[in-house]
């Protein structure tokens, strides 16, 4: 069963049935004790960083998400779901992730329009279970003014926005998708189907 991450910041309706379109179990939940029961956890999330962090915290969901990735049950984050899963972000101010992987979250440069918003393409960086029938160059969608700039060997996937930004991550159990999923029609799809198979 996968549990998907209420904190009360994000758009989780159309992610649940994005899921249930490719034939998974998917519940929604703000309450620990029933968050744990899961075998994978989505975090998805549209807003702010600094806001969503607080959230977390005071909704305890942060140790729910530490004891679930300790435990290597796989952990997927979308768009600002994927940035949390970060050290450190610079939106709005400067704030600690749960810090899953290492690296910053950035402001997009001046010299593109602010936010990405709509199609674009993602390059293939390296093979992974988790990209399984996806094709090089697919076109998914975007809402984002921010980026992850990992430190480590963690990107599965760039796209081109003024720089080559971190599209989709992977780490042990930890997945992150920048862009939108349930909007990014097969391609989209594809990628939750994987990760219910992991």
């Amino acid at each position: 069963m996968i549990g998907i991450v209420d904190y009360h910041l994000n758009n989780l309706r159309s992610v649940q049935k994005a899921f249930e379109k490719v034939g998974a179990g998917a519940f929604i939940s703000d309450k620990a004790d029933e968050l744990r029961k899961a075998d994978k956890l989505v975090l998805p999330g549209v807003g702010a960083f600094g806001q969503a962090m607080q959230n977390l915290r005071t909704l305890s969901l942060d140790n729910v998400l530490n004891e679930h990735v300790a435990a290597g049950k796989p952990l997927l984050g979308i768009c600002l779901g994927m940035q949390l899963l970060f050290s450190k972000s610079f939106e709005l101010g400067e704030f600690s992730g749960l810090n899953y992987v290492n690296g910053e979250v950035k402001l997009f440069p001046s010299k593109v329009k602010i936010p990405h918003m709509g199609w674009n393409q993602v390059e293939i960086i390296r093979n992974s279970p988790f990209l399984r029938n996806v094709e090089e160059k697919s076109f998914v969608y975007f809402v984002h003014s921010y980026y992850v700039d990992p430190t480590d060997d963690v990107t599965v996937t760039r796209t081109e926005y003024g720089i080559r930004f971190t599209s989709i991550i992977e780490q042990k159990n930890i997945f992150g998708i920048q862009f939108h999923p349930e909007k990014s029609q097969t391609t989209g799809l594809q990628l939750l189907k994987n990760f219910t198979e992991i």
